[in-house]
């Protein structure tokens, strides 16, 4: 196997080892954590990622990881590993089952591949540079022939962005261009979950907006993989499934008073 290929193998292993932590704790209705008004920090985050984290360091000691828990293990090379053990957290206190654990690995900087389990469904999704998105084995591609009017778009703002008022001001543009224009604006409390469903055509676009480093990788690497329309400009990140609704979206965006967008 290639580089990317085993480190693949050990991505998918360890977002389904966690996953299955996740998977026994909400079912007992764990809901032990510390709550704050902008986020939660569940006990289940903790416990998935001391699973995870064994898996990726015993298969590449040398490799730098971030887990989102652990904090910053130092390494060498041009490999850097993102563990998010789980994403949703807020849904996952909540009793709804829309979160995953997930993995991302970027290659100078780059993403070059990213896994996701969701465990209460037992889906799975795999993507590396290259070789696509593949969920349940599958590959699949980011189309739809659901028009402007009815789709449906995934706003996915970083954890910060709430709490600085000029982020939150621009987050608040931002939706506000995307409603009406589309039949539904969903707020994304599971990023990886609704890029998932986006690579496969389910959602018809996605608006990044300074996302936090555990789902950017994944969300991009999807969008790119999956063949989707794709537009950036410094921490805005737009896909969509065809070029006339990024157009539409892209245009209604660029329109708000955003400093990004100033001369």
């Amino acid at each position: 196997m290639s580089d990317l290929e085993t480190i693949e193998a050990i991505a998918r292993s360890a977002v389904v080892t966690g996953g299955a932590e996740l998977r026994r704790r909400y079912r007992v209705d764990d809901d032990e954590g510390t709550y704050t008004a902008h986020d939660v920090k569940a006990a289940a985050d903790v416990a998935a990622e001391e699973r995870m984290l064994p898996i990726v360091r015993a298969a590449f000691p040398d490799h730098p990881v971030f887990a989102e828990e652990a904090g910053e293990f130092d390494g060498s090379g041009p490999f850097r590993w993102i563990v998010d053990p789980l994403d949703g957290t807020n849904n996952f206190a909540a009793g709804l089952p829309t979160f995953a654990s997930a993995v991302s690995v970027l290659h100078e900087g780059e993403p070059a591949v990213a896994a996701v389990y969701l465990p209460v469904t037992d889906e799975r999704y795999l993507a590396r540079r290259g070789a696509g998105v593949r969920y349940g084995g599958v590959r699949v591609f980011a189309e739809s022939d659901v028009s402007v009017e009815a789709a449906t778009v995934a706003l996915i703002f970083g954890r910060d962005v709430p709490r600085q008022p000029e982020l939150a001001r621009e987050a608040a543009a931002i939706a506000d261009a995307t409603n009406g224009l589309v039949k539904r604006v969903c707020h994304s409390w599971a990023p990886t979950v609704h890029s998932g469903l986006f690579a496969r055509g389910r959602i018809q676009a996605l608006v990044q907006f300074h996302p936090d480093e555990e789902e950017r990788a994944v969300t991009e690497l999807f969008a790119a993989e999956a063949g989707a329309a794709i537009r950036q400009r410094g921490p805005l990140f737009v896909a969509a499934t065809d070029e006339a609704t990024l157009e539409v979206l892209w245009t209604a965006i660029t329109n708000q008073e955003l400093e990004l967008f100033e001369e």
